[in-house]
C-alpha cells in the first residue's frame, strides 16, 4: 500500500500533493433524470481538490447530432447534477429511477432553480425545463478570462493583483442575475480562443457565497467542453482557483471519415501553481472484430499528434518556462474515456472465465494490455491494477451482461473493460481505481483517485489531506463479480 503520508514525505521541498478525482462514463445517449445519484460516483465524502469528469455518448450518435446540430441540452443537465452533488450533497435515493412524488424542502428547491430551471408537474415529480448550456455553465464558472491568463509571473505585485482579481470573481458578493439577464449577456458575448462556447470569456462567474446556502459553492467549474457525444468538465475547490492559469482546450475528431466528432477526444491544458496538467477524454473506434484494436491504436497516435494548444503566455522573461503545446509536453497527463479495447476471446470463453472469477486469465487477453506491452500504443503511460468486473456491455437497468438476455448473436457483445484511466508523468500516485454500479447505462462508470504533486515554489509540504488514505483501503479483498478494490500499479 502507498499512503498519502508516503506521497507527502517523499515529495521534493516546496511541492504540494493535490487529490485529483478522475471519472469516466459512457452514458449510452440517455438523458439523466433528476433522481440519478452522482454522489456515490463522485465520492463526495472524500473531498478531492480537483474533479475531472468525462462522459461519452451524452447524446445518441445519430447523423443529425454528428452532421447537423449539436444537442447541448444533456450537457447542461449533467453540469447541473454534478454541481448539485459537489456543492449541495444530500440524501438521495439509491436508484437510477425518478424519485417518488413528494414535497422538497426550500433549500433543495432553491438549489434546483439555480442548477437548471425546473418545474413540478401536477403529480409532484421534478422535471427539467429545457436548459441552456451557456446559462447553466456560466452560473458555476469562474471568470474564464482570468483562468486563461498567465499565473507564472515572478513579480510579487503582479501575482498579488491577479490573485485578488480571481478571488473577487470567486467570492464576489453580488447576487446571481436573473435568468433572462444572464441569458442575454451570455448569448451576446463572444468566446475567447475560439473554444469556450459554453461560457463566454470574461463572463461573470457565479462561484460565490450566498446567504441562502450558507457559504455558496465549494467547487467552481473551471472549464467544460462538448464535442458531439463527448463532454469534459473540470471542477476545482474555490480556494485553489487563483492558482489555476493558462487554461486551453482542443478537440480532435476521429469519427466518420476519420475526422468528425462522433469519436475522438477533448483535451484540456492548464497550470496549477507551476505545474502543467493535461486531461484527455476520448471515445475511440468501436468494434470487436479482429484488427479493430489497430484502429484504436491509430486514434491514440493521431490524437497525440494533432492535439495542439495555442500559446497562452507572451512573456519572454528569462524565468519563463515554455508552456506545453502538445499533450506529451505537459508535466503530468491523465487520459480517461471509453477506449473501446476488447477481450481477444470468444463470447463463450469470456463467459466461462467470468463465471469462474478468473480475472488473471481474462486480463491476459485484454487488448489494451497486449497492445501496451507490445509497445504499439500508450508508450510510457501507466494504468492501475484492474480488480473489477468488465464494464461493458450490460442489459438495460440490469446487472446482467447483454449476451445473457438476448438470443441474437448480432446483439450480444463480449464483456470487456472498455472504460479506462491511464496517466503519464512523474509525481502521480494512484490511490483508487474502481467502478460504480449504476444501472443507468450499458456501461458502468469508472473512477480513479490520484495524489498529484505540483510545484508551488517555496514552503514546506502542506495540504496532505488524509494521512490514513491508502490505495484500495476501503474495499479490500479479492475481485468480485461486479466490483472490487485496487492495488498500487507498478
Amino acid at each position: 500500500y502507498i499512503s498519502i503520508q508516503d506521497v507527502c514525505e517523499n515529495s521534493p521541498h516546496g511541492n504540494i500533493a493535490r487529490r485529483v478525482f478522475v471519472g469516466t462514463w459512457n452514458v449510452g445517449g440517455k438523458n439523466p433524470n433528476d433522481g440519478l445519484n452522482l454522489q456515490d460516483f463522485l465520492q463526495v465524502d472524500e473531498s478531492s481538490d480537483i474533479y475531472v469528469l468525462g462522459f461519452q455518448e451524452i447524446v445518441p450518435l445519430t447523423a443529425g447530432n454528428v452532421l447537423v446540430l449539436e444537442d447541448n441540452e444533456p450537457a447542461a443537465r449533467w453540469l447541473a447534477l454534478i454541481h448539485q452533488a459537489l456543492n449541495h450533497p444530500q440524501e438521495q435515493p439509491d436508484s437510477d429511477e425518478p424519485p417518488e412524488p413528494g414535497p422538497a424542502d426550500a433549500g433543495r428547491q432553491q438549489n434546483r432553480r439555480r442548477d437548471a430551471v425546473a418545474t413540478r408537474s401536477s403529480s409532484g415529480n421534478l422535471f427539467f425545463q429545457t436548459p441552456s448550456l451557456k446559462l447553466v455553465s456560466s452560473s458555476y464558472r469562474v471568470d474564464s478570462a482570468l483562468v486563461k491568463t498567465c499565473n507564472c509571473s515572478a513579480e510579487a505585485s503582479l501575482q498579488r493583483r491577479r490573485a485578488t482579481e480571481v478571488r473577487e470573481s470567486v467570492y464576489r458578493a453580488a447576487e446571481t442575475p436573473p435568468a433572462s439577464t444572464a441569458a442575454e449577456a451570455t448569448s451576446t458575448s463572444t468566446s475567447a480562443g475560439g473554444w469556450d462556447d459554453e461560457g463566454a470569456a470574461g463572463s461573470p462567474g457565479q462561484c460565490e457565497p450566498t446567504a441562502a446556502d450558507g457559504g455558496g459553492m465549494s467547487y467552481c467549474l473551471i472549464a467544460s467542453k462538448q464535442m458531439v457525444g463527448l463532454f469534459l468538465s473540470v471542477w476545482v475547490k474555490k480556494e485553489l482557483v487563483e492558482h489555476v492559469g493558462h487554461l486551453r482546450v482542443d478537440c480532435v475528431g476521429r469519427g466518420i471519415m476519420r475526422w468528425l466528432g462522433n469519436k475522438g477526444c477533448i483535451a484540456m491544458s492548464m497550470t496549477l501553481h507551476h505545474t502543467s496538467l493535461c486531461f484527455v477524454c476520448s471515445h475511440l473506434a468501436s468494434g470487436e472484430k479482429e484488427g479493430d484494436e489497430v484502429r484504436r491504436n491509430a486514434d491514440v497516435a493521431e490524437i497525440l499528434k494533432s492535439a495542439h494548444f495555442p500559446r497562452a503566455c507572451k512573456s519572454s522573461a528569462a524565468h519563463q518556462r515554455v508552456l506545453p503545446e502538445r499533450i506529451l509536453e505537459h508535466d503530468k497527463m491523465i487520459w480517461l474515456g471509453d477506449l473501446n479495447y476488447r477481450v481477444s476471446l470468444s463470447y463463450e470463453e469470456t463467459r466461462t472465465l467470468l463465471e469462474e472469477n478468473d480475472w488473471d486469465a481474462l486480463l491476459e487477453k485484454d487488448q489494451l494490455m497486449i497492445e501496451r506491452e507490445a509497445g504499439r500504443v500508450f508508450g510510457g503511460w501507466k494504468e492501475g491494477k484492474i480488480s473489477f468486473a468488465p464494464t461493458y456491455k450490460y442489459t438495460q437497468n440490469s446487472d446482467a451482461y447483454a449476451g445473457e438476455t438476448v438470443k441474437s448473436k448480432k446483439k450480444r457483445r463480449t464483456p470487456a473493460w472498455c472504460d479506462r484511466i491511464l496517466w503519464h508523468g512523474e509525481g502521480i500516485e494512484q490511490l483508487q481505481y474502481l467502478r460504480g454500479e449504476s444501472r443507468f447505462s450499458d456501461h458502468r462508470p469508472v473512477w480513479g483517485v490520484f495524489a498529484v504533486e505540483v510545484e508551488a515554489g517555496g514552503g514546506r509540504m502542506r495540504n496532505c489531506y488524509s494521512m490514513s488514505a491508502r490505495i484500495g483501503h476501503d474495499k479490500p479483498g479479492s475481485p468480485q463479480r461486479h466490483g472490487g478494490s485496487v492495488e498500487p500499479s507498478s
